[in-house]
Formats: C-alpha cells, sequence, structure tokens
C-alpha cells in the first residue's frame, strides 16, 4: 500500500481538496501543522493518480509532495488512529468499535468512502452550535445537511430532535456511506444526489452546510426558500468575511461566529 500525501499553504487547502477529492472520491485523510495542511490518498502501487494539474494549479504554494510504502496491516492498524471525539460535553462521535458513553447522545460513524468522523474542526464546530441551537428550544422541525458526507451532522441533529431530515450530496459513495449510518445510528433520512456547483440545495428551516468557501456563495446564490437559520462552516478563517457577506445579500445575517486553528464557522439567521 503507497500513502501518497500533498503538503500546501492553508490558503490553498480548499483548491488542493477540490482536486484530490476528484482524483480519489472514497476519501481524503488530512493533518495539519503549523503553516501547513496535509491530504493524502492511499492505493495499491500502480494505482495512485499523477497530480500535474495539481501542482499546476497551487504552484509555489504548494510545499512538497511526498509517497511512502505504509504496512501491509494498515488496513487494520488505522483503526488505531480514529478515537471517539466528544463534542460540548455531550455529542459522542465514534467509530463502531469504540464503547459508547453514558449520558451522551451516541453517533456511530466509521471513517471510511466519505468525509466526517467529527474529527475535523470543521465537523466538531457545526456540532457545537447544533448543540447551541438545542439549548435554545430550536432543536426542532425540518432540517437539511448539504454535502452530508458520512452523514454526522444529519445524523447527530436527528438525534437533538430536528425532523424531517433530508442530506444532499453529490459523490455517490457518500451518499451510501451516509445511508449505512443513518441505518447503524436507528435515524431515518432522505438522502439526495444534488450537484451544489449547479444545482439548489434543498431547503428547510434550518440548514447545516459544511462544505467550502469557494463553493459557499455559489450555494447562497441560489438559495431558493426560506431557511431561518444556517450553520456554515468548511471555510478558513481569512474567508469567513467573504461568506458571511454572500449570505447577507439573500437576508441571513452572522448571528454567532467560531474559530478552531486555520478553521472557521458561523451561524447565520434571518
Amino acid at each position: 500500500m503507497i500513502r501518497l500525501a500533498v503538503r500546501c499553504r492553508p490558503d490553498l487547502a480548499e483548491l488542493v481538496l477540490a482536486h484530490l477529492v476528484e482524483l480519489a472520491p472514497g476519501g481524503v485523510e488530512e493533518e495539519t501543522g503549523p503553516g501547513w495542511i496535509e491530504y493524502a490518498i492511499y492505493g495499491a502501487p500502480g494505482e495512485l493518480p499523477a497530480l500535474p494539474d495539481l501542482q499546476a494549479a497551487a504552484g509555489d504554494g504548494l510545499v512538497e509532495v511526498t509517497s511512502k510504502e505504509v504496512p501491509d496491516d494498515w488496513a487494520d492498524r488505522w483503526q488505531d488512529f480514529h478515537e471517539p471525539v466528544l463534542v460540548g460535553g455531550r455529542i459522542l462521535v465514534r467509530p463502531s468499535w469504540a464503547d459508547p458513553q453514558p449520558g451522551t447522545i451516541d453517533v456511530v460513524v466509521d471513517p471510511g468512502q466519505a468525509f466526517g468522523t467529527g474529527a475535523h474542526p470543521t465537523t466538531r464546530m457545526c456540532l457545537e452550535l447544533l448543540l447551541g441551537l438545542d439549548t435554545a428550544g430550536l432543536a426542532h422541525g425540518p432540517i437539511a445537511d448539504w454535502g452530508t458526507g458520512s452523514g454526522v451532522l444529519a445524523i447527530a441533529a436527528a438525534k437533538l430532535g430536528f425532523a424531517p431530515v433530508v442530506a444532499c450530496d453529490h459523490e455517490r459513495p457518500a451518499l451510501e456511506a451516509a445511508r449505512a449510518s443513518a441505518e447503524a445510528n436507528g435515524v431515518d433520512m432522505e438522502l439526495v444526489r444534488v450537484d451544489l456547483r449547479r444545482e439548489p440545495a434543498p431547503v428547510a428551516p434550518t440548514v447545516v452546510a459544511n462544505l467550502t468557501a469557494p463553493l459557499l456563495p455559489e450555494v447562497a446564490s441560489r438559495i431558493e426558500g426560506r431557511p431561518e437559520r444556517v450553520v456554515c462552516s468548511g471555510l478558513l478563517v481569512s474567508e469567513v468575511d467573504e461568506v458571511a457577506d454572500a449570505f447577507a445579500a439573500v437576508d441571513l445575517r452572522e448571528q454567532e461566529r467560531r474559530a478552531s486553528g486555520d478553521w472557521a464557522c458561523l451561524l447565520l439567521a434571518r
């Protein structure tokens, strides 16, 4: 098994990630460090894609591209690196092989063919804001999850009390992973395939959108209907104002802003 890693400056993270997702829709591993973000994909020797387009697009912002062989038992050992994540003292996002914790909202999601295990700062901050809506008595009624990935946000929302739940994604592996995760958690949700770059997203009074900064303004410009509030993340701290302005143009204004490292999250409302 070969690990192909691409390390870049944080301001180019979304560009690099977008290219890698197209090359390897099965999933991308992420690591962060001081002044860099690294994305990695895995494959058998000779099966990994070449990266000339990515290297040309990133230019001098690409810190390095490395590849190395990993042990044959990597497929089993990688489980050791995925630990349960407790968010806000209330939501536990855990892989199926980890034990539940009494008194927590249990969300079981196995890492695999889609993004979202609760470990990434953008996912954690979205969950924190959903908990805030619950504390404010707003965790009820329909909710839409734009770019659901593994379904972790939609599942957590359903367990908080939102219903019905509709979740969308463009990648078929993501929809399959979200469906499997929903079944594992005993959660009902409608899953729809939507290309958010070209089509309007499903709308509900509450929306959660863990996307990317370049995509969020596009989605905002195509909103149909009138969501009351939107939790959005997937953006860098340097990109928050641009995204907030795009939603303000459709009368969704910033209510709360959070940051974790280089990443940020917004709560917008009418």
